[in-house]
Formats: C-alpha cells, sequence, structure tokens
C-alpha cells in the first residue's frame, strides 16, 4: 500500500507540473486554456470548478456538460477526473485527444494555438518537458543541500571485487581492482555498471594482484546481462509465489568484495543451534567455496528448507557445522560490516545548484544511453508497467527516496514525451520543426490521423509493458 501510495503521488505531481508546462507557456502567449484536468474525465468529474461573474463555481461528482459554464469559454475549467491515468491541459485551437478538426472547423482566432507563430506554439508544446527536466533538477538541488551526498569511491575498496558469472566470463577475476574503462577511470561502481553494460565500453584495464591485466568486453554484453537479469526475477517470482513469505533476492552484477565475518549470532536460528560465534569466517557452504558474503548469501538460496555444512575459520582453525536452512535463506547472523571509508560531502545551496544540474544531466544521459537496449529481445521482456514502477518505490516511507524517485521519474517523463511519436509532446516538436524549416504548416487532418496513430501506439506499448507485469506476476 505504501509503494502504490507513492506511486499515484509522484505520477501526479509529474502529470500536474507537466501540464502546468504547458498552460504557462500558453498563458504568456494570450492562448486560451479551456480545461486543465488531473486524470480523465469521461462523462464525469469527480471535482469541476471554475471562475466567471467574479467567483468560484464548484461541483462534485457532476457530468461535464454545463451550458453556464460554457458561456465563459475566455476561463479555465480546473479539474479532477476519475480515470486516474495522466491528465491534460485543453489548449483552445489545438489539434489533439481533446480537440478533433470538426472542434476546429470556424475561422482561426487570435487566442487560439494555431493561430500563433510556430516559435511560439513550440515554446507551449515544449513547455512540458521543459518544466519535468528543471523540476528535477530542482528536487535534486534541494536533496543535496539538504542532506549532501555519500560515496563509496573504488580506490576506497582495498578488498577488491566481486564479480558474477557473466562478468568472469569476460575475464575478471575476484577482487580485481578496475583501474580503467576505455581510458577512463570510474570512481563509483555505478561507473562501471554503466560504461560495460549501458553504454557498451570494452576494454578493460585492471590490477591484479602486482599485474596490469586488459580485459575485451564483449559486444552483447549488455543483451546476455538482460537475460540473465530476467532470468533470475523469474525463478524469484517463483519462489515468492510458493511462499508468500519470501523475501526477494537482487541479481548482483558486481560488488565490493566483503569478507563472510560473524559480528553476532541472533538467538535460537540455525547459526545459534550450529554452534557459530562472533569472528568466525565463513568460507564454504556445501561444497562450494564461499569467501565472499555475496557468494555466501547465494549459495544458502540453493539450500532452502534442507540441511547443509558450512565451513569457517575460528582462531585461524578450519571448522564446520550442520546448519538448517530455512524458507529465507538465512542463517541468523549479523556480518561485520568492513571499514570502508565513505565520503561524505555538504553542500550550501549555491554548490547544490550546479551538483544538482550535474546529477540530472548524467541520470538522463544514462537513461539515453540504456535506450537502445529496449529494442532487442530481453529489453522488451524486462520493461514493465505500472507494477514494476511501483516496485521501485521502497516498501517504508521515505521522503528523501519519495522525491529522489519522483525526480528520476521526472527525467524519464521528460524523455519519453521527447520522442517523435504522433500524440507525444515529441510528436508535436517534429511536425512543428518540419513546418519551421518548409515554412508549409502540416493541415489539420494529417494532425489528427497522426495523432490517432500515435494514440494506438502509445496505448499498445502501454498494454505490452503492463501485460509484461501480469506475466510476471503468474508466471
Amino acid at each position: 500500500m505504501i509503494q502504490a501510495l507513492q506511486l499515484i503521488l509522484a505520477l501526479s505531481f509529474l502529470v500536474l507540473i507537466h501540464e502546468l508546462g504547458h498552460f504557462t507557456f500558453a498563458k504568456i502567449f494570450h492562448v486560451r486554456v479551456e480545461k486543465f484536468y488531473l486524470f480523465f474525465n469521461p462523462k464525469r468529474s469527480l471535482f469541476r470548478a471554475k471562475k466567471y461573474d467574479g467567483k468560484w463555481h464548484c461541483k462534485f461528482f457532476a457530468p461535464n456538460d454545463d451550458e453556464e459554464w460554457e458561456k465563459h469559454p475566455e476561463n479555465t475549467e480546473w479539474g479532477i477526473g476519475w480515470l486516474p491515468f495522466g491528465g491534460y491541459c485543453a489548449i483552445a485551437g489545438m489539434v489533439d485527444e481533446t480537440h478533433s478538426t470538426e472542434d476546429l472547423a470556424s475561422e482561426p482566432q487570435q487566442w487560439e494555438f494555431r493561430s500563433k507563430p510556430a516559435w511560439q506554439r513550440l515554446l507551449i508544446i515544449l513547455g512540458g518537458i521543459l518544466v519535468n527536466f528543471i523540476g528535477a533538477i530542482v528536487i535534486f538541488i534541494l536533496l543535496i543541500w539538504n542532506y549532501g551526498t555519500n560515496t563509496l569511491p573504488l580506490r576506497n575498496i582495498e578488498s577488491g571485487l566481486y564479480y558474477s558469472e557473466i562478468l568472469q566470463g569476460e575475464g575478471f577475476e575476484q577482487q580485481d581492482k578496475i583501474l580503467s574503462i576505455n581510458g577512463e577511470e570510474p570512481q563509483i561502481l555505478n561507473d562501471v555498471v554503466q560504461s560495460i553494460i549501458i553504454e557498451g565500453k570494452r576494454n578493460v584495464l585492471v590490477l591484479r594482484g602486482e599485474d596490469t591485466v586488459a580485459l575485451t568486453m564483449s559486444e552483447d554484453l549488455g543483451t546476455r546481462y538482460l537475460a540473465i537479469q530476467n532470468e533470475f526475477d523469474k525463478r524469484e517470482r517463483e519462489k515468492k509465489r510458493a511462499d508468500a513469505s519470501y523475501q526477494k533476492q537482487r541479481y548482483v552484477l558486481i560488488s565490493e568484495w566483503v569478507p563472510f565475518v560473524v559480528d553476532s549470532v541472533l538467538p535460537e536460528q540455525a547459526a545459534y543451534y550450529g554452534g557459530l560465534q562472533k569472528g568466525d569466517s565463513i568460507v564454504s557452504v556445501g561444497s562450494v567455496q564461499t569467501p565472499c558474503f555475496v557468494q555466501a548469501t547465494q549459495e544458502l538460496q540453493h539450500h532452502l528448507c534442507d540441511s547443509v555444512q558450512i565451513g569457517f575459520y575460528r582462531n585461524n582453525q578450519f571448522q564446520t557445522a550442520s546448519l538448517f536452512i530455512g524458507d529465507q535463506g538465512k542463517i541468523g547472523v549479523f556480518t561485520r560490516v568492513p571499514n570502508f571509508e565513505i565520503e561524505h560531502t555538504d553542500y550550501s545551496f549555491w554548490q547544490a545548484i550546479p551538483e544538482g544540474i550535474t546529477y540530472g544531466w548524467n541520470i538522463l544521459a544514462m537513461y539515453v544511453k540504456q535506450f537502445r537496449l529496449v529494442f532487442t529481445k530481453e529489453g522488451a521482456q524486462s520493461l514493465g508497467g505500472f507494477g514494476a514502477i511501483g516496485s521501485m518505490f521502497p516498501s517504508s516511507w521515505s521522503w528523501y527516496t519519495f522525491w529522489h524517485m519522483t525526480a528520476f521519474l521526472s527525467i524519464i517523463l521528460a524523455f519519453m514525451n521527447f520522442l517523435p511519436i504522433p500524440a507525444l509532446d515529441g510528436g508535436y516538436i517534429l511536425f512543428l520543426l518540419v513546418e519551421m524549416i518548409t515554412r508549409r504548416k502540416p493541415s489539420d487532418k494529417f494532425l489528427e490521423k497522426a495523432n490517432e496513430i500515435g494514440f494506438w501506439l502509445l496505448l499498445a506499448l502501454l498494454v505490452f509493458a503492463n501485460f509484461n507485469d501480469i506475466l510476471k506476476l503468474f508466471f
């Protein structure tokens, strides 16, 4: 419920500011905005308000038709619809989902969108995208100003890194330290993932003991990773369906190399009954060597509801213990947290501005680069709808996480709306740029047909993404 609430609040906020962007530029250029709605309102609205004759008139759960209100078209009708999918800003004289060519059969009026110069119409359309991007930047600036930043530089991870099987297949060995990728030094783990998975960079230089080793990544590493991630998520969903209390695990592509050292043992748990003590260093699960914490936790998942032999060192002496692993794959210990030097930086308000701009721009660049993977089979399978977006929010409330995720989604919304697809802002932008170059304005009939085609394409994409969510729920 908390995840659903965060999703609804975030999307409502983003739709609201997006439409306010269109509204603001329309008002700047003296174009009438007939209606401004959060959510859609076929036939009836939850709430409607309009100001005329010097006062506000409000209606609740009322039909959309009102002859008295229609006598005042110069004033905007504000409302909340009952269908919680987006919202709209009905701009006079514009062919969109609220107007057809039949509505524009009369002569153009000076207060209509179609009567304005192309550059003004372009800014009105760009308004929503600009506000979404600027809104995200503002949120990032305020978060950085209030919370500062915490980073774990790769140079501070002296123990090296853990690499999943797919990366070991690319030539990495456990505890390799990454020096450079295509000649550039990555600063944090996210830089590594972005470079070799999202951007497809191939040349990696690592420090292995005292030796420097050059590795070349496969061209299809990104798509193979998505395939493995999809299969891993499928298995986790199956475990969740078999046991509703099961806590889904995440696939670890790359991580800090952290030894599994027991810091404390929980009473009446597997480790307690097996005799494990503080300071024990676990190095094997069954017949598999697991000197790293990630390796041990992953191997324990193969022994759910079963007994397994755990190998560990105590006072430099190797010992074993037989533990019964429950349905969560946990043994009941807290582990010793490594003393990695995390760098915290506080910012004044003025220092947070360039930092927030850079952070937001980097997120946009990352999303644009990874968009290429959507057009692969593996990328299409990983697409998700509202369920997938909702799962990105935590199950417990955190204002920092909520606003960070809202800003992230705002950048995605800005980018998606910029795509040159009819019915999206990007489609209008494309037609306006063509008009500005050729000096020929597309006919209203052409725009109506293009929007109709774009609408069905978007609907098909929406259905596909949410159908993926349904499949993942049951299969």
